[in-house]
């Protein structure tokens, strides 16, 4: 495939709060998604209120960067007439699309934002061209495709579908146990409702059997010795797969991870900024080292390339934790004279090794911390306070936004 056959798709990342979007859109997203404080699909993230939202786009379209609102639960009759108020909100904020899973909210939104753009969200189920062009026909400009899907199948979905309809795929992040999120374990398990955005996660829980006359005593559920994590999927990885993405006829890439850290927005985004645009550049080539190696920097279970490639993702049984060998230790914040400011987040010490990661400055590098400070210019042995600020002693200039690393020593 040539650069020119190559068609650039979007990469969208995701904003749990500020702070994520600000990293976001500080680490190369096209676009961002986010909620309000109801109707979408992660109610753990801060998420945005009336005035934080408005404040949001402000930001997000300084930058160049587009905003998709969602609204993709499952809404209840006494939701209805919250919605009116809501769409008229993401409307007057300036929302660049929403994303619905629901008819009825579908049409609640055309009455009442008629000038925003509805995307379909992954809830909806779309793994075919049929439903795309029926969503289509009631005026969705694009469709979220549910995770189940291979990249013969899209390409089957792209080639029967209007041209001007976009087809909006998960790239990276965590997966569901259930058919494109449709999920009743947490309702049954704990009464959090899964497609109201209150999911309690009991796919990754521990599980064993019991005996009602054994009281306390556990039989392993397992295949073998490590099968009790039955539930547990593997994340998605799909960075150095871009030109299949994009040949597919994907138009835009998305990060899953609106309840994940700024840390994780920042470091991924930045990985999939660097694939995009490597790739679209030199499609017959691998990517650097460093831009794969990345993602085994933030917190993640075992990846795998989900369902794209035929097959199945399979599941993690050894454990229902995350996979961590990176911790942030500060974030730069500024310059004080000579000395760069930085903003402590992890404790580290003088003569630490920091992983400095810059925003659109490519592969990151290693910076010793000889030289650290406290605030009133007093030579420190460590950084032991929360947040607080240090002078660093170095001759090279770190951007603000530039995140400080350190790889963790593991028993």
């Amino acid at each position: 495939m040539t650069t020119r056959e190559m068609p650039r798709p979007e990469l969208l990342a995701p904003a749990g709060d500020r702070e994520r979007l600000e990293a976001a859109v500080l680490f190369g997203a096209d676009a961002v998604y986010l909620a309000g404080r109801e109707f979408g699909m992660r109610t753990a993230s801060p998420n945005f209120g009336g005035e934080e939202l408005v404040s949001a786009v402000r930001f997000a379209h300084k930058a160049g960067v587009k905003v998709y609102l969602t609204c993709n639960t499952i809404a209840h009759n006494e939701e209805l007439k919250r919605l009116p108020d809501f769409f008229r909100q993401a409307a007057g904020a300036g929302a660049d699309a929403l994303i619905v899973a629901d008819l009825g909210v579908l049409r609640l939104a055309q009455q009442y934002a008629p000038g925003v753009p509805v995307h379909i969200s992954t809830q909806a189920g779309v793994v075919n061209s049929e439903a795309a062009r029926a969503f289509y026909e009631l005026g969705a400009r694009r469709v979220v495709l549910a995770r189940e899907l291979s990249l013969d199948e899209i390409a089957e979905i792209r080639a029967n579908v209007p041209q001007d309809l976009e087809l909006e795929a998960f790239v990276h992040g965590s997966m569901c146990v259930s058919f494109s999120g449709r999920c009743l374990l947490s309702s049954y398990l704990t009464g959090r409702d899964a497609n109201r955005g209150d999911c309690a996660q009991p796919c990754r829980w521990k599980y064993a059997l019991t005996e009602e006359k054994r009281p306390g005593q556990y039989f392993p559920i397992s295949e073998d010795e490590n099968g009790t994590y039955i539930l547990n999927s593997r994340d998605m990885n799909l960075i150095e797969h871009i030109p299949e993405l994009a040949a597919a006829g994907i138009s835009s890439l998305k990060i899953e991870g609106r309840a994940k850290s700024a840390y994780y927005a920042a470091v991924v985004t930045n990985a999939y900024r660097h694939a995009i645009d490597y790739s679209l550049q030199n499609p017959e080539l691998e990517l650097p080292v460093w831009v794969p190696q990345e993602l085994e920097k933030v917190s993640h279970r075992a990846y795998s390339t989900g369902f794209y490639f035929g097959g199945e993702p399979g599941q993690v049984l050894e454990n229902g934790g995350y996979v961590r060998s990176y911790e942030v230790i500060a974030v730069c914040t500024g310059r004080a004279g000579s000395r760069t400011v930085l903003s402590q987040r992890n404790r580290f010490f003088r003569g630490d090794v920091a992983d400095v990661l810059e925003p659109g400055g490519g592969e990151p590098y290693l910076l010793r911390l000889d030289g650290i400070f406290d605030d009133s210019g007093e030579p420190i042995q460590t950084a032991n306070h929360a947040a607080m600020t240090v002078l660093l002693e170095t001759d090279r200039e770190i951007p603000v936004g530039s995140i400080l690393r350190r790889k963790m020593k593991h028993d």
